[in-house]
């Protein structure tokens, strides 16, 4: 088998193994204004390559309250999604999101350290306890990413 052949070996990743109770349970309806965020991650093609899209949308209403868009998949896109939020932090209680890494960082707990959010995961091997946001990304893939062409991020950005 050629080298060009070959798939790139992928880098075995525990996450967030931490004994964190799911509050959420899958009652994602009548929740109080900023009562349960949650987040995920997701991929978009822009001018031929990945990108990733971070969103954070409160259960009251479904309404993304953050987001960021970046080229790589990790710690950095949740931080810049969290300071993309234009409410007062303090008002949000519960940051629900999937079991992984780039969740569970020193910024990331400091940043819900010094605003009293308490972290809920989803237990692992269950992406249907993070459905609202899947379903936003579905919504926005449909929306504005299916059969657009994006120059840049830039681009990405003033459309959406």
């Amino acid at each position: 088998m050629s080298t060009s052949l070959r798939q790139k070996k992928r880098k075995k990743c525990d996450g967030n193994n931490d004994e964190v109770a799911n509050v959420v349970n899958r009652e994602f309806d009548k929740r109080a204004k900023f009562e349960v965020v949650v987040s995920d991650l997701t991929y978009i093609k822009i001018s031929g390559k990945w990108h990733y899209l971070c969103v954070l949308l409160d259960l009251c209403g479904r309404k993304i309250i953050g987001s960021a868009v970046g080229k790589q998949h990790n710690a950095k896109l949740v931080e810049t999604a969290i300071y993309s939020v234009q409410t007062d932090m303090n008002r949000i209680n519960l940051f629900h999101t999937y079991r992984g890494s780039e969740f569970k960082n020193h910024v990331i707990e400091q940043i819900l350290t010094a605003f009293g959010i308490e972290r809920i995961l989803s237990p692992k091997g269950s992406p249907i306890d993070n459905a609202v946001a899947e379903s936003m990304y579905n919504i926005i893939k449909t929306e504005f990413v299916f059969n657009s062409e994006y120059a840049d991020l830039a681009e990405f950005h003033l459309q959406c």
